[in-house]
């Protein structure tokens, strides 16, 4: 019988009274690649930290090469083999690649003098055991995503890991940076290095994994081979919910659009983009990055005014200079990275989801109405469902989901035609991720016309009446979700098609 790499048995962890880990018990075997999933909240990164070493539970055992241990220090969960490739990668940023990948073996040598021949041979030695061609002089902090994910993965490998923990390793990867990825851990699995691979994407879990345990509210649910779960099955016992896996199909069916852009171009972003968007519809964009989607839906936003084209709104032709003039004629925006574009972090959750509206609350005298500001919040964070238990909590309180919630209210507060929503699930558990995407069909209802900008192909065919598919710049297809598949739309979006600028 083979020994597991790491058997967890039967660990508990609580936090000032509250149980994060509730009899949790994992094996993983050599060279198995095996699935932790949960939604925000779960217990996933308090696991994640006791078998590195990070918290120490309170009870419970932990098994690695032969030896029992009750609790870990990160110098011992290390020398067992762990390493964990947390979501920012912990790397430096202002080093080259050659200094990420040589820093360690220089300060466990306890080496005074920096020697930059010995140095780069151990980067090249850590780059090649997973065939990563990259510029070792180059700033981390000037990478791609995928490119300081590889970084990350290559330190790993120097210490003989056994086990590589990926914390949602595909948040921010285009499907061929997934696909790549996913090589890689094939080929560490060949070597009989296991892989915990921590996520909540359906499609990504079941093409990876070998085996999967599914934690809710710090227990363990389940523990079984992917045959024996549906993506149904898998999502009711992340959340103990069931939910509608129908497609969308518009309830209004109003003749005159509410936007048509005709000839629309962006020099070097986008061109020649034509499309219309009728009250009650949602329109998916989709496209990989770099395809233009990002900057077209940008443009339609006035943040990246077009060159040429023309934009009409309610039949009349409209400039768009500038996001005031978009958000005066009716536009919202939701972007797509929330916390850098979209939130204020510190301030609270009622001032976040009334920032876009608060000349509202101002008397002519500009005397701040703080009890209308405050009902208006309240409002919003009741028909949104935003799980808290006071608006004057600040955002950095609330899961990725929830916060995402706020970004909605506050441009629903604005009462737009139309909203615009870039990556609109990007970074949320399952649960969240339905919740949102039946908000948006409720608005639909209501005669909001709705853009999904997304490169999540599930996503935009069960939530779209329509998809526009985005290549090098420009409109490529329009299919229609009900009888388009898949790897039919994925196809479109990857297939080679000569740029703006003549490449191919």
């Amino acid at each position: 019988m083979v020994d597991n790499v790491i058997a967890v048995r039967d660990i508990r962890k609580a936090f000032a009274g509250v149980q994060a880990l509730d009899g949790i018990t994992l094996e993983i075997a050599p060279g198995e690649i095996h699935c932790l999933a949960g939604e925000n909240g779960s217990g996933k990164s308090t696991l994640i930290k006791v078998i590195s070493g990070v918290h120490a539970p309170d009870s419970g055992t932990i098994e690695m090469n032969g030896k029992q241990f009750s609790g870990l220090t990160p110098i011992e969960a290390i020398s067992n083999g762990v390493q964990v490739i947390y979501q920012d990668f912990s790397v430096f940023p202002n080093l080259t690649v050659m200094e990420n990948l040589a820093i360690n073996a220089e300060l466990a040598a306890h080496r005074t003098f920096v020697n930059w021949r010995r140095m780069r041979a151990t980067a090249k030695e850590a780059i090649a055991k997973i065939d990563f061609d990259i510029d070792l002089d180059a700033k981390v902090g000037t990478l791609s995503v995928a490119q300081k994910q590889l970084v990350a993965i290559s330190r790993a490998l120097m210490s003989d890991a056994r086990l590589i923990i990926m914390d949602e390793p595909t948040t921010a990867l285009t499907k061929r940076e997934v696909d790549a990825l996913f090589k890689i851990i094939l080929d560490l699995k060949a070597r009989g290095i296991a892989t915990l691979f921590v996520s909540h994407k359906l499609e990504e879990v079941f093409e990876i994994s070998e085996r999967f345990t599914i934690i809710r509210n710090g227990a363990s649910v389940i523990t079984c081979l992917p045959e024996e779960l549906d993506h149904k099955k898998f999502s009711y016992y992340m959340t103990g919910r069931e939910f509608d896996d129908s497609r969308f199909t518009p309830e209004l069916q109003a003749d005159a659009p509410v936007l048509e852009v005709s000839g629309l171009g962006v020099d070097g972003a986008f061109e020649d983009v034509t499309l219309s968007l009728r009250p009650g519809e949602i329109l998916g964009i989709t496209g990989l990055l770099g395809s233009g989607r990002t900057e077209l839906a940008l443009s339609l936003f006035g943040a990246l005014p077009a060159d040429r084209g023309e934009i009409r709104l309610e039949g009349q032709p409209v400039t768009l200079d500038g996001i005031r003039s978009a958000i005066a004629h009716g536009i919202g925006y939701v972007p797509e990275d929330r916390l850098t574009e979209g939130l204020f972090l510190e301030r609270s959750i009622g001032s976040n989801i009334t920032i876009s509206e608060i000349d509202s609350f101002a008397s002519k005298l500009g005397v701040f109405d703080k009890a209308a500001a405050k009902a208006a919040a309240e409002a919003w964070v009741k028909d949104l469902r935003i799980a808290t238990p006071d608006p004057e909590n600040a955002v950095n309180t609330l899961s990725g989901g929830n916060q995402q919630r706020i970004v909605l209210a506050k441009w629903l507060a604005t009462n737009p035609k139309v909203l615009i929503l870039n990556g609109p699930t990007v970074g949320v558990d399952i649960g969240s991720k339905h919740d949102i995407h039946r908000i948006l069909r409720e608005l639909a209802a209501e005669g909001l016309a709705v853009i999904i900008i997304s490169d999540d192909i599930p996503e935009v065919i069960q939530n779209c009446n329509r998809v526009m598919v985005m290549n090098a710049g420009r409109i490529v297809a329009e299919v229609d979700p009900a009888v388009t598949g898949d790897a039919e739309l994925a196809e479109l979006m990857s297939k080679d098609i000569v740029d703006l600028n003549g490449k191919g």
